[in-house]
């Protein structure tokens, strides 16, 4: 059996995927798709000893069964589904666990339905299709084909690869199933066993047949990934989760990034506002979480999808591969980078957003190659910080006290963090303590907006006219923007806003020479030298931040006769710096 089946977080699959395999029977077989083989045309996935609704008829084993000639099912049918569907059982299905939340089906079609799927799921004969439909796929990915068969792992690892499967028929093989498993946790043969005491101690399980119906479990999967933000935020405020539990609550979220109808609670509360803000974005790649992430702020968003969009987000500051882009766009990147050296921890410290960024800017302020769609994802992510402070769990947890007292209210765009910002700087009463002034820093250095002044959605708006009149002949996300700015603070050209929002980050820039871009690239060599540096992306408690400018400065002036040590072009920066 290849290695990467063996492996923790990818033990909850094992069962599930091979649940998988068994369902995309459904949209590819039970169709009597002319291109697979006659033989799994003919299998009626229903055994004949499959418990069924009562007064539901026992489905026939004989070819091109439909769920739509069920009596149990014949009323939901023609009230919610077109009636070109009705000879596809996947369109079925799909139809009818997509329906509104306000339509209820019927008790004994839900039954059927639901113990349609789980005969589909536990039926070893399904394996035997993946290896027909993707004998090429398989054959291809050596890890694939190595995996013993027979106990779901052939599948398992096709679902780990389907971003590089191009075979047609396997990667539909692969993608039409997920929808119909995510519908129902209990479908994730794993995920129940690792979180059934998580689901009892924190109340999650209260969804189930007889109060809501059996198609709507997602709900219970959106109450482990809330109680799982609510413990990074809070911790020793609420019951903890079991570690085997967190990684399948994080596993699920990352298999469900490139498609959100696989979120199924975010697919619901969103489906109205991907209507209208993201019609036109095609399903998949993690396209529409995209789009719907940059109309988060929008007066016309709904709140529910607000805040199932805010639940998703919490969970990528946690996981970065719970971002199906950022995770495709920077994986070659990580590696050259080695900024996941401790492949062994798959949920360390490595997985964290913050060490993501933190690692990647490193490799690029030192003048390293990121390529340039990596470069793209981590912008947005940066922007989503520095707009959003709730997605840094450290500001949440150590922050709250002084949120609470002076910063309520301020959530959108970036209000609450520059509130912050300004209390850190002392501009109000009372200060920050040193805990929250650390969170502080250190969100600051992850989305590290002096690099492009753009992330900083605040300063952005406050200052665009400033910037379109004073700073028009900088190229627009140079990081002389803010030089410029601050050139102009005390002019005739400067807005108060403007004035405000900038005097808030450069408080905090300034206490980390690191976050000059044009200071850290002509002084990293020096600093390393003379000051003892470490990383980018690391700290000494020997040599704080704030030191290092300090520790560069009396290099730079030192006379002749001391014996200077810094090269003059950086001596004039350093000079036009105390200007």
């Amino acid at each position: 059996m290849a290695a990467h089946s063996r492996s923790p977080p990818l033990a909850l699959l094992f069962c599930s995927l091979c649940l998988w395999s068994s369902i995309s029977v459904i949209g590819l077989k039970l169709a009597n798709d002319p291109a697979l083989p006659p033989d799994v045309r003919a299998v009626d996935p229903l055994g004949k000893d499959a418990p069924v609704a009562a007064g539901a008829s026992q489905p026939r084993r004989a070819s091109g069964w439909k769920l739509a000639e069920e009596e149990a099912c014949r009323e939901d049918l023609t009230r919610l589904c077109p009636k070109q569907t009705w000879t596809n059982n996947l369109a079925v299905l799909e139809c009818l666990q997509d329906r509104r939340e306000e339509i209820e089906l019927a008790p004994d079609c839900n039954h059927l339905l639901w113990n349609y799927k789980l005969n589909l799921t536990t039926d070893p004969k399904f394996e035997s299709v993946a290896t027909e439909v993707c004998r090429s796929t398989i054959a291809e990915i050596k890890e694939c084909n190595e995996e013993e068969r027979g106990r779901g792992y052939l599948v398992s690892c096709l679902v780990d690869h389907r971003g590089n499967i191009s075979e047609y028929q396997c990667n539909q093989y692969i993608t039409k199933i997920t929808s119909i498993i995510f519908s129902d946790y209990r479908l994730i043969c794993g995920f129940m066993d690792k979180c059934r005491e998580d689901i009892n101690n924190l109340h999650c399980g209260s969804i189930n047949i007889g109060q809501k119906d059996a198609h709507s479990q997602g709900e219970v999967i959106a109450c482990l990934e809330k109680a799982l933000v609510r413990q990074a935020e809070q911790q020793d405020r609420v019951h903890p989760i079991r570690e085997e539990c967190q990684k399948a609550i994080l596993r699920v979220a990352e298999l469900s990034s490139d498609d959100f109808h696989l979120d199924r609670h975010l697919y619901f509360a969103c489906r109205d506002d991907r209507e209208r803000f993201c019609q036109s974005v095609q399903a998949g790649e993690g396209k529409v979480y995209k789009c719907l992430f940059n109309h988060k702020f929008e007066e016309a968003m709904s709140e529910k999808c607000r805040d199932a969009l805010t639940t998703r987000q919490k969970l990528i500051s946690q996981d970065y591969r719970v971002s199906y882009s950022l995770a495709k766009a920077c994986k070659l990147d990580l590696r050259k980078q080695r900024c996941s050296l401790d492949t062994s921890l798959p949920r360390a410290r490595e997985a964290r957003l913050s060490y993501l960024l933190l690692c990647l800017e490193a490799a690029v302020h030192r003048g390293r190659p990121v390529s340039g769609e990596c470069q793209g994802e981590m912008l947005d992510f940066r922007r989503m910080l520095m707009e959003d402070f709730s997605l840094s769990p450290e500001i949440v947890l150590h922050c709250r006290s002084e949120i609470e007292a002076q910063c309520s209210g301020l959530h959108r765009k970036g209000r609450t963090l520059h509130c912050l910002m300004r209390l850190g700087r002392g501009d109000r009463n009372g200060a920050v303590d040193s805990i929250c002034q650390s969170a502080l820093q250190t969100l600051i250095q992850s989305a590290d907006p002096g690099a492009d002044y753009r992330i900083d959605r605040a300063l952005n708006e406050a200052c665009e006219s400033v910037i379109q009149t004073a700073c028009k002949h900088i190229r627009s996300g140079d990081p002389m923007i803010l030089s410029c700015l601050m050139e102009h603070l005390y002019t005739e050209k400067m807005v108060e806003d403007c004035e405000h929002r900038l005097l808030e980050l450069q408080y905090f820039i300034s206490r980390d020479w690191k976050l000059d871009p044009t200071l850290y690239r002509k002084c990293q060599g020096d600093a390393a030298r003379l000051c003892h540096t470490h990383g980018w992306n690391e700290t000494s408690e020997l040599m704080p931040p704030g030191a290092v400018f300090s520790c560069l400065y009396r290099h730079a002036y030192r006379t002749e006769e001391q014996g200077r040590r810094v090269n003059p072009d950086e001596q004039k920066f350093g000079g036009n710096l105390m200007k």
